[in-house]
C-alpha cells in the first residue's frame, strides 16, 4: 500500500468485544488507561514478565504498564511500518529516546556483535538538547564532534554509535546518509564489529525521507513535533530493528521514560494526517522562502535547495522527497533586529517547538541551542540573530503579511546600507539547479546551503 494509506490504516485494525461483536467492532481503537493487569496463573503470568524482561514487544499478560501498553503498542506499530521499520520504541519525549539510543550503543546492552565503547561521533548542528547530553559527558560517554565528511577519521576502536540529524536543527544543512552509512561500515571492517548510525529524523518525517532505507541503524523523533502535529502531546519514538528494539525496550523499562497511554493514542490518531499536513505546510514553507530571499532587509535564508547547491539538489532527488516546512532566517541589525521582527510579529506564535498546525518562531541562541556553548553555536552556523520559523497550515498570505509588517520595524531601527551594486530585481540570482528561482539583488544577500556529505 502507499504512503499515504499506510498512515491512516497502520495498527487501526477493527477491535472487537463481547458487546460489539454483532456489529463488527470498535471503528476508532480504544484507549487503555489500566496500570496493571490481572492475571489467571502464577506460569503464564511468569512467562509473560520473562518476555518483557527480556526486551520484547509483546506479551500474552502486559502485566504493567511500565513495560507493555497496547495503545502505545499501535502507535509504535503504525510509527514503525512508515519508517519501514521492523520495530518501533515510544518514549515519554524525543530527549528520552535520544538518551535511550546513547545508553543503549554505549553500553553492554548493545546487541551481540555490536561496539560496546563509550565514544560517540557526531555532526553538528543538532537540537541543543541532544548537543548539551553528548558534550556533557552525563552519560559517561565522550563525544567527537566532526563534519559528516570526516566521520571515518574520527571513529576510534571505542566508538559505538555515529550520530547525525538532517535536515539540521536549526540550520536545515542536509547530511548525506548513505555516505555517512558508507564510511561507518568501511570503518567497521577495520575494526571487526559493528556501529550504530542514528539519525534523527525529527524535522523530514518519514513522509519526506526514511534513513534506515539508505542504511541507517536507529530513526529517532520527537514525536511532539510533526507525528502528533498539535503542539498538545509529548512523546520521543525509536524506529529499528528488533535486535535494537529489545535493549531500548529494557532501558525504558528501567528508567520509567514510558509514553501515557492518552499520548500513544493520540499520536497514532496524528500519524493518519501526517502527510497532509507535512505537503501543505512544505508548500507554504516554500512561498515563505522566495518572498523572504527578495525582502531588502533579509541578509540570509536557510531552506533545504534554495542555493542550489547540486550535493544538496541530488539529496532533493534521492534522499528527501521535499525541503520541508522548517526554514531559518537572519535580518540587517544583528539580534537586536531579528529580536524586534520576532516580538512584533502578531499571528506567528513565539514559541519553541515545531510541526505543528499553527506557525511558531524562535532564536535558537536564546532558546532551543541556549544550552550549548556560544563558540561552538557560532562554529555550528548558529549565530545570536538567527530566526527559525515552523510553517504551519494557516494561509501562507496572512503568515507573509504578518512577516513583512514585523520586517518593517528593521528599516525603522537600522540605516539602509548604500547598495553597490544593482536594485532587487535587477541582475538577479538564480540557479537552474534549484527546485525554485531564487532572486536576490546583488552582493547583499547570502542563500545558505551546503549539503554535508
Amino acid at each position: 500500500m502507499r504512503l499515504e494509506t499506510r498512515a491512516v490504516r497502520s495498527a487501526r485494525g477493527h477491535v472487537r468485544s463481547d458487546t460489539t461483536r454483532e456489529v463488527g467492532g470498535a471503528h476508532v481503537p480504544p484507549i487503555d488507561l489500566s496500570t496493571t493487569y490481572t492475571f489467571d496463573t502464577a506460569e503464564a503470568v511468569a512467562a509473560s514478565m520473562d518476555a518483557l524482561i527480556e526486551g520484547a514487544g509483546e506479551a500474552p499478560n502486559p502485566v504493567y504498564a511500565r513495560l507493555q501498553n497496547p495503545t502505545v503498542s499501535r502507535f509504535e506499530s503504525a510509527l514503525a511500518d512508515l519508517e519501514s521499520a521492523e520495530a518501533g520504541v515510544a518514549f515519554a519525549s524525543g530527549m528520552a529516546a535520544i538518551t535511550a539510543v546513547v545508553m543503549a550503543a554505549c553500553s553492554e546492552a548493545s546487541p551481540e556483535g555490536w561496539a560496546r565503547g563509550r565514544h560517540v561521533v557526531a555532526v553538528r548542528p543538532v537540537y541543543g538538547g541532544t548537543d548539551h547530553l553528548l558534550t556533557s559527558g552525563l552519560l559517561g560517554t565522550e563525544v567527537s564532534w566532526v563534519e559528516s565528511t570526516e566521520v571515518a577519521s574520527a571513529v576510534r576502536h571505542d566508538t559505538s554509535l555515529v550520530l547525525l540529524e538532517t535536515p539540521a536543527n536549526p540550520t536545515l544543512v542536509m547530511v548525506d546518509i548513505a555516505d555517512v552509512v558508507s564510511q561507518v561500515r568501511a570503518c567497521e571492517t577495520r575494526l571487526g564489529h559493528r556501529i550504530a548510525v542514528a539519525v534523527d529524523n525529527t524535522f523530514a518525517t518519514p513522509i519526506l525521507q526514511r534513513p534506515l532505507e539508505l542504511g541507517a541503524d536507529l530513526v529517532v523523533h520527537s514525536a511532539t513535533k510533526f507525528l502528533g502535529g498539535h503542539g498538545d502531546v509529548m512523546g520521543g519514538v525509536v524506529a529499528t530493528s528488533e535486535e535494537w528494539a529489545h535493549p531500548l525496550r529494557q532501558i525504558r523499562m528501567i528508567t520509567g521514560g514510558v509514553l501515557h497511554p492518552m499520548a500513544g493514542y493520540m499520536l497514532h490518531r496524528g500519524l493518519q494526517t501526517l502527510p497532509v499536513r507535512v505537503r501543505a505546510q512544505q508548500a507554504s514553507a516554500r512561498v515563505i522562502a522566495e518572498r523572504l530571499v527578495l525582502h531588502p532587509d533579509v541578509i540570509a535564508v536557510h531552506y533545504p535547495g534554495l542555493s542550489g547547491d547540486p550535493v544538496e539538489t541530488r539529496l532533493l532527488q534521492t534522499q528527501q522527497v521535499g525541503p520541508g516546512s522548517l526554514l531559518a532566517f537572519r535580518v540587517r541589525g544583528g539580534r537586536e533586529a531579528s529580536e524586534r521582527v520576532m516580538e512584533t510579529l502578531t499571528l506567528i506564535c513565539r514559541a519553541v517547538s515545531l510541526g505543528s498546525v499553527d506557525s511558531l518562531i524562535q532564536a535558537p541562541a536564546l532558546l532551543t541551542h541556549r544550552v550549548v556553548d556560544p563558540a561552538s553555536r557560532e562554529a555550528a552556523g548558529v549565530p545570536d540573530d538567527l530566526l527559525r520559523l515552523s510553517v504551519g497550515l494557516e494561509s501562507v498570505e496572512d503568515l507573509w503579511n504578518d512577516l513583512e509588517q514585523a520586517l518593517a520595524t528593521v528599516a525603522r531601527i537600522v540605516p539602509e546600507p548604500k547598495k553597490a551594486g544593482p536594485g532587487l530585481g535587477e541582475g538577479a540570482v538564480m540557479s537552474a539547479a534549484s527546485p525554485w528561482e531564487s532572486r536576490a539583488p546583488s552582493g547583499e544577500f547570502e542563500m545558505v546551503g551546503g549539503a554535508g556529505i
